[in-house]
């Protein structure tokens, strides 16, 4: 491949990424903007329901949460593509690999996505979230941020997180060439990563899982937690603080205050 070739694929795969993830973003706008919630999740207007599914159905809840995966994933990513890149000419990859890391990893968020609407819609129709996605219950609620903090002291949040910050160390020791090598690749790192960021997802329920000003903030969290200049900063002081949001919900839903 000549390096006039290389470097134009290279514009449109990159391009087409970033225009994915700007899609993505817009859609969740669109459909919250339909919903009458403004992009902190706050009612403002009428909601439009025509032509929509009921909000606790799986018709409505599992497209909402495959978009919102990849608007939230994708910026979060970038690190483990650039790094796949540095390894082309070094470990024989090609762009052709590279879209298989990528779909390999989507494929992953994609089925977390439809497991966690299964969750969702079960817990909306047993009146433990709003038909907005967010918690009825100040128990709830303190329960997901202690949990949630917590898991960011936890064993498994250090092996998986080292994995997603570190990717150079994944590739060489899982090579593959070629796309479906590629795939295999992205299907192991879409797998860590679920497991080291699950929890930024489920507090999507304290929030709302339409509340963009929170997915703003958890994707910011996780591209920091991947950037490995300031990895191990961010990870245990956002536990800190949740725990103590957690525990300052529970105080209130004693009447401690």
């Amino acid at each position: 491949m000549s390096a006039l070739t290389h470097h134009s694929v290279r514009t449109v795969l990159w391009l087409a990424f970033f225009v994915a993830i700007i899609v993505s973003w817009w859609m969740m706008y669109a459909m919250a903007t339909q919903m009458g919630l403004n992009w902190y999740g706050a009612r403002v207007g009428m909601m439009d329901m025509a032509g929509m599914p009921p909000m606790d159905s799986l018709q409505m809840l599992v497209p909402m949460w495959a978009i919102m995966m990849i608007a939230m994933m994708g910026p979060t990513f970038v690190h483990t593509m650039t790094t796949y890149e540095a390894l082309m000419r070094s470990a024989n990859g090609t762009w052709g690999g590279l879209i298989g890391v990528v779909a390999g990893y989507f494929i992953v968020w994609v089925v977390f996505g439809v497991v966690i609407a299964l969750i969702q819609a079960g817990l909306m129709r047993l009146g433990w979230l709003d038909m907005f996605g967010q918690s009825t219950g100040l128990w709830t609620t303190a329960a997901l941020l202690v949990v949630v903090g917590w898991f960011q002291f936890t064993w498994i949040k250090e092996v998986c997180h080292g994995v997603c910050h570190a990717p150079m160390q994944y590739f060489l020791g899982n090579w593959r060439t070629g796309t479906l090598g590629g795939l295999r690749m992205g299907l192991g790192l879409g797998a860590f990563c679920v497991v080291c960021c699950w929890g930024y997802m489920a507090l999507g329920f304290v929030g709302g899982s339409m509340n963009l000003l929170w997915m703003g903030l958890a994707t910011v969290l996780m591209v920091f937690e991947k950037l490995p200049q300031v990895a191990h900063y961010v990870m245990r002081p956002v536990g800190v603080l949740l725990i103590v949001a957690g525990l300052g919900v529970a105080g209130r839903a004693a009447g401690i205050y």
